[in-house]
């Protein structure tokens, strides 16, 4: 009945009223912090990162002396970067039996040898190991997943090698080599070659013939790689190689050494074989086979050279013309 204040429920009880009560703020405040930023996968022990992170520590911590780590410098600094003189890019893989051994032939700095788990045996992995073990590089046996990773889903065939990046020399480098010989500067400088098994082949023709360096732009061109290496039959760790920011300016640096600028250019002013500065110190540039020499490139030099060959045949390929001229240079000089 309405207005029955006796009815049950029709009043309220002392304290049954809801809502917040004192101190209620701080209660479940616990409960909402929640457990903070998730940690990197290299810092969880359960993941597969902090697996890979523990054994590249464990290979660091037992690498041999003067072996450069993955990013750093000999010395053990952090990687220079942006200038001529350092390392090049990120280290490179080399993957497939094949590719592997003809690295490890042409004896190409390696950092790892990665081997996968229950690998099928053959001449090629056989010899790889042997070679391995004789040069007490490190060996690491991972899983075939893994292997995929590293060599981003190429054909690895179960063996990959991590190769470091190439620490390139100065300008200067190369004049203080050619002092140190006692012989006239010879160096070669490749104007916008872009394939690295030319530069390795570039490389081959210097050792060959006694060049003191290579000289190769910064940018678009090849650099110091794997294919290069191998190209280069082992030149490349006995025949130095510089970086420069501008070609053309480190040509002009050159000069002011010096040294005496040919281009080789099929329209050139002389043929290589009837060079009179062969004996002078010397610079041998070479231009891509399809553009040939840069209009500035060109202009710096002081001498422009050409190759003589068969009317039916346009260029020579920029490798094959840079060995010819090295030929032709050391004849002159043995003659003179």
């Amino acid at each position: 009945m309405a207005g029955n204040s006796r009815r049950r429920g029709a009043t309220r009880k002392p304290g049954s009223k809801k809502g917040a009560t004192v101190g209620s703020g701080g209660q479940r405040r616990k409960g909402l912090e929640g457990r903070g930023p998730t940690p990197k996968a290299e810092d969880r022990v359960y993941h597969a990162a902090h697996k890979r992170k523990v054994a590249e520590e464990k290979r660091a911590a037992t690498a041999r002396p003067g072996t450069a780590r993955p990013g750093t410098t000999r010395g053990g600094s952090a990687t220079r970067g942006g200038g001529p003189k350092g390392r090049g890019a990120a280290q490179e893989i080399v993957a497939g039996r094949n590719s592997v051994l003809e690295a490890l032939r042409a004896r190409i700095p390696v950092e790892v040898v990665y081997l996968a788990s229950r690998l099928e045996a053959d001449d090629r992995t056989r010899e790889i190991v042997d070679i391995v073990a004789g040069r007490g590089y490190d060996l690491l046996e991972v899983g075939k997943p893994e292997l995929d990773r590293l060599t981003d889903g190429a054909v690895h065939q179960g063996v990959a090698i991590k190769v470091p990046p190439y620490e390139y020399a100065d300008v200067d480098d190369l004049l203080d080599a050619a002092e140190a010989s006692g012989r006239p500067p010879l160096v070669v400088a490749l104007d916008g070659v872009t394939d690295p098994r030319n530069l390795g082949a570039v490389l081959r023709s210097a050792g060959a013939f006694g060049a003191h360096g290579v000289l190769v732009p910064e940018r678009r061109a090849a650099g110091v790689t794997a294919s290069a290496w191998k190209v280069s039959a082992g030149a490349a760790a006995r025949v130095p190689v510089a970086r420069a920011t501008n070609l053309v300016r480190a040509l002009g640096e050159l000069k002011k050494a010096g040294c005496f600028v040919v281009g080789l250019d099929a329209g050139g002013d002389t043929a290589i074989g009837d060079l009179q500065l062969a004996t002078e110190p010397l610079v041998v540039v070479a231009g891509s086979e399809g553009k040939g020499l840069s209009r500035l490139v060109r202009e710096a030099c002081d001498v422009v050279a050409s190759i003589p060959i068969g009317s039916d045949t346009e260029s020579l390929n920029a490798a094959v013309a840079t060995g010819i001229s090295l030929y032709e240079v050391a004849r002159l000089r043995r003659e003179a």
